[in-house]
């Protein structure tokens, strides 16, 4: 019998004390502690049996503490100072080694695993070097509040601080990145060090690194592992009635209320809609935020911000009242100052940047429903009419702009084509760039599909590795990756990470041999265009001699059985598509 853990609140449904199966409850069954989905759950394994012919050692302890708090998958690169943590993973069944060929892809895939999961994966690399490379995708796992344990080598203790070959101040370099960061130094500490860092990873959403050196790996050693179980916090939080009904009033005597759903309120479309619905009120997205809800119903205008439409932008401008629900107030998503009611988990985000009239620090899965039954209904054909126009007004620009005869293919015509050919729970991936803009100006997302990309960050390089995690993470789902020539050319040797693994990703890479989106800014500030052209490469033809599969699209007659093919392929597939540098706007 297995143990299921909510991610959201930490709450374990135990089957063996439940007497069901998780599997066999229904799909609409909820956390009966904070009232999230059944999505969100993510299964713990118990203790694991190591044979009796091979040594214990302090790498095997900490190995099983991790799998015993639900770690399933480390990715890495092996080296002469983690030796030992790698030996002790080849020897449990439990935990899966993905190996890469480059640490950052490492970091990167454990953060996406984070974001996609909301529970822990580890990226495990030696001293020096193999560290160092970790910090990009880390600082993307901070940045974003992504649970992210790294582990690294060191060299032996006794030659700490003796400037031995790999050797650096590990500690001084993850301190700025880190929620908690130790190194092993007595084989006690096998067990206690690996829980409080998977729980710091957890309940701050952050990165816990432990370093461990090399001598202390291979040390003999045998102890109990500790349970998940009765160990880590609930986090269900729950406002004061009080406090629900000063958002109630202020919600009730509005007339152009504006909900703008973040990436925190993920998996509450429905309770979203009905509110939405009921208050008469238009629902906006932050950029990580689309696909809460499906972009195609009546009440969605778009995304807020450099990627917003024209209609989200208008009804939030005009509005008398926002009601933002988990979003961190990015510089990207651009929310004005105004009368706010505002829902976040974090009670650091409640009035980041300008006060509101109420801040409810808690979950939106619990918040949401209490609005919903105390707020009184609102009537205003008008303002129904405006979103219906607005919207309208919005598709008929983005219809105008696709010019799908046109060479080099326009990108709104490649996403136009991506929006009707993908699955309706596809993950997709995005690297940041031009071809992110795109997307998120002109996909529109299903709420059964997820996105992933890197956010505060930024960082190009991401889109590869998060689509490697997520089909690792969800093998029968589709995933696609869309990015650029830029982006992808500085992870491109982690394609065949994919074909090692026969990983079926698909990588639809937007070729415009420029940084196109550097390009873009230095005319918006009036630089001259220069050092952004990108030397040109056959990444189809790269794919094919990874082992992969290489398609090349021309002419926008090419681009729909492109697509075609590459989606029903079983192998791993990219799709270069010559397009323009060039915004059609």
């Amino acid at each position: 019998m297995a143990k299921y853990r909510c991610t959201v609140c930490n709450y374990v449904y135990d089957e063996a004390k439940e007497g069901t199966k998780f599997d066999e409850l229904p799909n609409n069954w909820r956390c009966p502690v904070c009232n999230s989905p059944k999505s969100v759950f993510i299964k713990l394994d118990g203790e694991k049996e190591v044979s009796s012919k091979e040594k214990h050692t302090v790498s095997d302890v900490m190995i099983e503490q991790m799998s015993e708090w639900g770690v399933k998958y480390v990715f890495g690169i092996p080296g002469t100072s983690s030796l030992g943590v790698v030996d002790a993973i080849r020897k449990n069944d439990n935990i899966e080694y993905i190996q890469v060929r480059h640490e950052q892809t490492a970091a990167f895939m454990a953060s996406a695993y984070g974001k996609l999961t909301g529970h822990i994966a580890v990226c495990l690399t030696v001293a020096g070097p193999g560290a160092t490379n970790l910090a990009t995708g880390l600082y993307d796992a901070k940045l974003d509040h992504s649970p992210v344990l790294a582990l690294t080598g060191q060299v032996e203790r006794d030659r700490i601080g003796s400037s031995a070959t790999q050797e650096i101040d590990q500690i001084s370099f993850f301190e700025p990145i880190c929620v908690y960061n130790k190194v092993v130094m007595s084989k006690e500490q096998s067990t206690s060090l690996v829980t409080h860092a998977i729980k710091y990873a957890l309940l701050e959403r952050g990165v816990s690194h432990i370093g461990i050196p090399n001598d202390i790996q291979k040390i003999p050693y045998d102890a109990p592992v500790k349970p998940f179980t009765g160990n880590l916090a609930n986090q269900a939080i729950k406002q004061a009635l009080t406090q629900i009904m000063r958002a109630v009033k202020v919600i009730d005597d509005s007339v152009r209320p504006v909900i703008i759903a973040g990436f925190g309120s993920m998996g509450q479309g429905d309770n979203i809609i009905k509110l939405a619905e009921k208050i008469n009120s238009p629902i906006v997205t932050t950029f990580r935020g689309k696909g809460i809800v499906d972009e195609d119903h009546p009440l969605y205008m778009g995304s807020h911000g450099t990627i917003g439409s024209t209609a989200a932008s208008e009804l939030v401008q005009k509005a008398d009242l926002l009601i933002v629900l988990g979003s961190s107030f990015s510089d990207q998503t651009q929310i004005p100052e105004k009368r706010t009611v505002q829902i976040d988990i974090n009670p650091l985000m409640i009035a980041k940047k300008y006060p509101v009239e109420v801040g409810l620090v808690g979950n939106t899965a619990e918040i949401l429903p209490e609005l919903l039954e105390l707020t009184k209904k609102h009537h205003n054909s008008d303002y129904r009419k405006e979103m219906k126009k607005l919207k309208q007004n919005w598709e008929n620009q983005l219809e105008e702009e696709i010019g799908s005869d046109k060479t080099p293919i326009r990108p709104q015509f490649i996403i136009k084509t991506l929006n009707q050919q993908l699955d309706d729970e596809a993950i997709i991936t995005l690297d940041v760039g031009e071809n992110a803009w795109w997307f998120g100006r002109n996909f529109w997302m299903k709420k059964t599909q997820t996105m992933l990309l890197s956010g505060y960050l930024g960082s190009m390089g991401f889109g590869l590795p998060a689509a490697l995690a997520a089909q690792i993470t969800y093998p029968d789902r589709q995933v696609i990756c869309i990015t650029g020539d830029g982006g992808f050319s500085m992870v491109m040797a982690d394609f065949m990470t994919a074909v090692k693994y026969e990983l079926p990703i698909t990588v639809f890479l937007l070729n415009n041999k420029q940084l196109g989106m550097i390009m873009q800014e230095q005319k918006v500030e009036n630089y001259h265009n220069w050092q952004t052209e990108l030397h040109k490469c056959d990444f189809a033809g790269f794919a094919e001699n990874c082992g992969g599969i290489g398609i090349k699209v021309e002419t926008p007659d090419q681009l729909n059985s492109a697509v075609k093919k590459a989606l029903k392929s079983k192998k791993p597939v990219l799709v270069d598509i010559n397009t323009d540098p060039r915004r059609f706007i």
